[in-house]
């Protein structure tokens, strides 16, 4: 019997039970990429991560939602990176500390701040941001039970990519995002015929007075249908807004999850000018709730 340590931690949260759970396992490098799918699809969470060695970084990790592999993910790094120093395998030096992830897409840094009185604050570098296929809001929207009255005016419908493409759609207000109703049969058939992996909808209002946006994730069976707090596309959300000009300060709070009773907050960062961007920064904080042994045969 083969046995795979594991934790379940929630990101983007400093509560249990808030943000977005992952499930981290390690020592999995002899696990295949179908015992990976099948350990993610028996978690039933919206993404697991596989701690494994690497000869090119501190550590490997590799990223399953249920309906596959995913290059990039924002809210399983945090975790990740939170399971591996609560375990002792990341030494904490001075107030930050700074590591190199392996992931499918390519090498990522994350920066650890020690803060007195607080978690540690884990901050992924995602990759320079791509911008790609534009979609008219009628070919789109009515999936959603959307249309282009509620978007926010002079902003297209893109998709955009700092390491996962995700459609990113902003729309006029939080009154917007609470009346989306997903016909779920037409988004599959629209995800078969798009260039993104899930879609991203959003806009320029928070919970608390502190943030700067709120948004809500959605994904395609037979991934969980929307997702507490998506790291990946906040970084692209971010990456969007700074480039059309929406934003007028490179750094905010962003905030998503709460009307699913999982409230969760990202300190984000663009960095770069508006016309050529380099990278974005998203931060934030986790809490382990579960501790665990996988058997396996």
């Amino acid at each position: 019997m083969r046995k795979y340590p594991f934790v379940q931690v929630d990101a983007f949260t400093d509560q249990p039970l808030s943000g977005n759970p992952c499930a981290v396992f390690f020592e999995s490098d002899d696990l295949d990429d179908e015992t990976m799918l099948s350990i993610t699809r028996e978690m039933n969470l919206s993404e697991s991560a596989f701690i494994r060695q690497s000869s090119n970084a501190d550590f490997g990790v590799r990223y399953f939602t249920p309906m596959g592999e995913i290059p990039l993910a924002g809210h399983p790094t945090i975790a990740s990176t939170h399971a591996l120093i609560e375990r002792g395998l990341i030494r904490l030096t001075g107030s930050r500390t700074n590591i190199v992830l392996e992931l499918k897409v390519g090498l990522i840094g994350v920066a650890i701040a020690v803060r007195e009185g607080q978690l540690p604050l884990i901050t992924m570098q995602q990759m320079k941001p791509i911008f790609l296929k534009k979609y008219e809001p009628d070919e789109v929207l009515p999936v959603f039970g959307l249309d282009a009255e509620d978007l926010l005016p002079g902003v297209p419908l893109q998709t955009v990519s700092t390491g996962t493409a995700q459609l990113m759609v902003c729309v006029r207000s939080l009154d917007v995002l609470q009346k989306i109703n997903v016909n779920q049969r037409e988004y599959l058939d629209l995800f078969h015929r798009s260039d993104w992996f899930s879609s991203h909808f959003f806009c320029l209002q928070g919970i608390n007075p502190e943030a700067k946006t709120f948004a809500r994730h959605f994904s395609p069976p037979p991934d969980l249908f929307e997702d507490p707090f998506t790291g990946s596309a906040t970084g692209g959300m971010a990456a969007f807004l700074w480039h059309y000009s929406v934003l007028d300060q490179p750094c905010f709070i962003a905030e998503q999850g709460h009307w699913m009773q999982r409230p969760g907050q990202a300190q984000v960062e663009v960095v770069g000018p508006r016309g050529d961007i380099e990278t974005v920064r998203v931060g934030g904080t986790a809490v382990t709730v579960l501790r665990g042994v996988l058997e396996l045969p």
